[in-house]
């Protein structure tokens, strides 16, 4: 009986880690707040956000506008970067980027270490050249 019921106890472990979300990069176990930001045409409904340095932060972004949308975590080099690959068609797979299609929801999740101003930015032809980023004081 001991046994059966060890084994059922590790399956719902497995199946509950395993139920995670595709467009989650990181742990959002180890978020320890999470912010929702829609992500409209041309503009994020955030435009700045405090964090604490070491802080872990989930984003929820939902995409309510009509073309797609990312997000990318970094600084000003780290955008020019991702902006190159993005007019490339290279969508990335990094693990603090993600793409929302219309009408759906995706999350990033990611850990401030360092003070000073970073910048969440959407690379899609134009948008970030428009303004569509969040500028991101870590104290």
């Amino acid at each position: 009986m001991k046994t059966k019921l060890a084994v059922a106890a590790l399956a719902i472990v497995f199946l509950a880690g395993a139920c995670g979300g595709a467009d989650d990069a990181g742990n959002s176990d180890a978020a320890s707040r999470t912010v929702a930001i829609e992500m409209r045409d041309i503009e994020y409904s955030v435009t700045s956000l405090d964090v604490e340095k070491g802080e872990t932060v989930r984003f929820e972004f939902t995409n309510t506008g009509r073309v797609d949308h990312d997000a990318f975590i970094g600084d000003e080099d780290a955008q020019a970067d991702h902006e190159k690959g993005m007019t490339l068609h290279d969508h990335g797979s990094e693990s603090d980027a993600v793409t929302v299609k219309p009408g759906k929801t995706g999350s990033l999740t990611h850990t401030f270490d360092e003070a000073g101003e970073t910048i969440i930015g959407c690379h899609e032809t134009g948008h970030y050249a428009a303004g569509m980023k969040i500028v991101v004081t870590v104290a």
